[in-house]
């Protein structure tokens, strides 16, 4: 029988911590594909403002505002880039960390530690990787968007998951997962050909000094500092002399990422008993700073916050904030494209578009059923090969990295193309996979459990 008594509800209060507003919203940042989900729409959101924006009467304004310098000036030293640069090359360095964490959560903690589950997903996302690009230089080889052949090899993550989210339980969670490693694994792959084909003429002085930063960052996990104020620091200063070494500096994100201890210090045997400790003490006079009481409170705060491994805490900290604030942000500042039609008509539009919407199927669909036909990966009883090809179909949105790449690879009398290209091929993609999803789950999916 439960305890009603007024007494025992005011004692359960009491055991939690004080409500605020902020906890109603708590449960849409709980799990990583639920924000993915919400932040797809956002993203898609922004984008179509900057596009709007973009062909307004506010164009110039809109596109000019980017283009705005921000630095700084010391003497005759002088540290600066555009506002759209501060987001491409700083923000984004957030988002790669993010996806850093990600997957090193995933290899550590979840689906991705058993070897041949993660196969599945690794295998699927080179093939997603090398038939788009192999494509798109069959049809630019010789021609001016030649160099642009990274464009088409990411996967958007929020848009993915996004879409996933629309078909709700017509499709197995395997498939969420899978999908969610691809993209992942995708990213991680884009920001390596970032850092190695589109990287300037290295300074290997400034590398050497990158490499010391992040060696620092080693020195102070292994010394146990636990200050992330400290990790902050040595992670900022990676980031600039990186960025002066001539390699992209968001490859700074990835490192310190992978980096991340995925172990926590305090168990929870270790935990409890420190509670008890902080149970046992009676209430003592609080005006003194010093008290036995007090001291063990502030050990409850430290073992409390350390039963999270440091990847989790920086988690769950970052994503709102990457999925909510930098790539809106990011959206809003590369996806304005003033409309041409003769836009349309060019090759590397139709390159780009052939790369996402028929590569990037091909390739992921190829890769994983060779993998499984060979042994290498195995394949969840849930999860048919319907759902895997309207899967592969989605991961042609590559709207998110694909804008960053493009921004890179491409001049600006070829941008306008390739964004169009991009944008074509997404909106092709996400309309294909979903009917394709909806007609391989027709009746909704059912647990093996539940099934008669």
């Amino acid at each position: 029988m439960s305890d009603n008594r007024p007494e025992a509800v005011h004692d359960r209060d009491l055991a939690q911590l004080p409500k605020a507003f902020v906890d109603r919203l708590a449960p849409s940042f709980s799990r990583f594909l639920r924000i993915e989900s919400a932040a797809g729409a956002i993203l898609l959101l922004f984008a179509a403002v900057a596009l709007w924006l973009s062909n307004s009467w506010w164009s110039s304004a809109f596109l000019d505002a980017w283009n705005v310098l921000i630095g700084v000036r010391i003497g005759s030293l002088e540290y600066g880039r555009s506002l759209k640069d501060w987001i491409n090359d700083g923000l984004m360095t957030l988002f790669f960390f993010l996806v850093a964490l990600e997957l090193k959560r995933q290899l550590a903690l979840g689906e991705l530690r058993k070897p041949r589950v993660a196969a599945l997903s690794i295998v699927g996302a080179i093939g997603g990787m090398v038939v788009p690009a192999a494509l798109y230089l069959a049809l630019q080889w010789g021609l001016p968007g030649q160099n642009g052949w990274g464009t088409v090899m990411a996967t958007d993550t929020a848009l993915v998951v996004a879409c996933l989210a629309l078909l709700k339980n017509r499709v197995p969670p395997s498939l969420r997962v899978f999908m969610l490693s691809l993209a992942i694994v995708d990213d991680i792959g884009a920001i390596l050909v970032v850092a190695i084909g589109y990287s300037h003429e290295l300074n290997w002085a400034m590398l050497a000094g990158g490499a010391l930063c992040i060696a620092a960052v080693r020195v102070l996990a292994m010394a146990g500092f636990r200050s992330f104020a400290l990790y902050f620091v040595a992670g900022s200063l990676a980031w600039l002399t990186i960025d002066a070494s001539g390699i992209h500096a968001t490859i700074t994100g990835v490192i310190l990422g992978l980096m991340a201890p995925a172990r926590r210090w305090v168990s929870d045997e270790r935990l409890y008993a420190i509670l008890q400790r902080v149970v046992a003490h009676p209430a003592e006079d609080l005006s003194s700073g010093t008290t036995q009481d007090r001291n063990s409170l502030r050990l409850a705060e430290v073992a409390a916050r350390e039963t999270l491994s440091p990847l989790e805490r920086l988690e769950m900290g970052l994503h709102p904030w990457v999925a909510f604030a930098v790539m809106p942000l990011f959206a809003f500042a590369n996806a304005g494209l003033p409309l041409s039609w003769d836009d349309f008509a060019q090759p590397l539009t139709a390159a780009v578009f052939v790369g996402f919407a028929i590569g990037k199927p091909i390739g992921v669909l190829a890769f994983t059923w060779v993998a499984v036909r060979a042994g290498l990966a195995v394949r969840a009883p849930d999860l048919g090969w319907g759902q895997i090809a309207g899967g592969s179909i989605l991961a042609g949105m590559g709207f998110t990295m694909a804008l960053f790449i493009a921004d890179l690879a491409f001049a600006p009398p070829l941008i306008g193309s390739a964004k169009l290209g991009i944008f074509l091929a997404s909106i092709f993609s996400a309309v294909v996979g979903l009917v394709i999803l909806s007609r391989a789950s027709p009746q909704g999916f059912t647990p093996p459990s539940r099934r008669g």
